[in-house]
């Protein structure tokens, strides 16, 4: 039997998911981003890269220095980043606006570089959306949710395979979520169906 927790209503009389409840941050994330489609490269290159580094922390953690990523990997252009060095690498990890972690900006690069290598087969957006998974009934409480997938796992594998970095199936499953290939949303939640 599950033991989650169903969506919860707040001050404001909105049903959320708990998570989106309470501080304002995580609040205005949820409700106006957390599963909604993005679109293009540096969109998708930025969610894949902001995951990775949210691996071991909390999401509002990352959330309050997304505009200090932002600024730190050049607005997550592939190009500009793929072309990052030894002296970038430093200055990165000098940055306290960001989260400095060796191996995670080390994959943040290579991810970069990897992306630019995927234009050729039809870019890293088009490349992720091919995982996507049947829709699957709305998960009651947050017992229901899962942390992978066998989606999640198979385009784990297939971005590792190409040059990506840091892409674990729990990872990726979290980026799934965050950018609508899965509507993780709780049953009663306000913004259930809101991936397109």
């Amino acid at each position: 039997m599950s033991t989650g927790i169903a969506a919860v209503v707040g001050d404001d009389g909105v049903a959320r998911c708990p998570w989106g409840t309470g501080d304002p941050v995580n609040l205005a994330y949820h409700d106006t981003e957390w599963g909604l489609r993005v679109s293009g490269e540096a969109a998708h290159l930025e969610r894949l890269t902001l995951e990775a580094f949210q691996s071991g922390l909390s999401w509002l953690t990352i959330l309050n220095k997304r505009d200090n990523f932002r600024a730190a990997f050049a607005g997550f252009d592939a190009d500009t980043v793929a072309a990052f060095d030894a002296g970038d690498v430093e200055r990165l990890m000098a940055d306290a606006g960001i989260v400095r972690n060796r191996r995670k900006v080390d994959a943040a690069i290579a991810n970069a570089r990897a992306t630019v290598a995927l234009r050729d087969g039809g870019g890293l957006e088009a490349f992720i959306w091919s995982f996507r998974p049947e829709p699957s009934p709305a998960p009651r409480t947050t017992a229901d949710v899962p942390t992978t997938s066998p989606e999640s796992l198979a385009l784990s594998k297939a971005l590792k395979k190409i040059g990506f970095a840091h892409v674990g199936p729990a990872t990726m499953y979290a980026l799934m979520e965050a950018i609508g290939l899965v509507d993780d949303h709780l049953a009663g939640c306000h913004r259930r169906g809101c991936a397109s």
